[in-house]
């Protein structure tokens, strides 16, 4: 994809000497903790979505049939009309 070639890594190196001087180890290291720390953890993603895409694959378990037998029907209150009022509305 790219690769710098050995004029462009001098280069590279030069520039990273004047910017960071004494510090340079120290910040090689950071640099290469924060990148193994990314390839652990996604390695860790991948491994979990190999898992989910394998689950998937799998058949699924048959659904138990619930014996509806054993359970009452619902049943919704019966409405009843308000009583008429004996007094017409004027």
């Amino acid at each position: 994809m790219f690769s710098p070639s050995p004029g462009e890594m001098i280069i590279i190196a030069v520039i990273a000497i004047l910017l960071f001087g004494e510090k340079l180890p120290q910040v090689a290291r950071s640099v290469g903790k924060t990148v193994m720390e990314l390839q652990r953890n996604l390695r860790g993603l991948e491994r979990e979505f190999r898992m989910s895409m394998e689950e998937a694959a799998r058949p699924s378990q048959p659904v138990k049939k619930v014996d509806t037998l054993d359970h009452e029907e619902a049943t919704a209150p019966k409405f009843e009309p308000p009583p008429a009022s004996e007094t017409p509305p004027t």
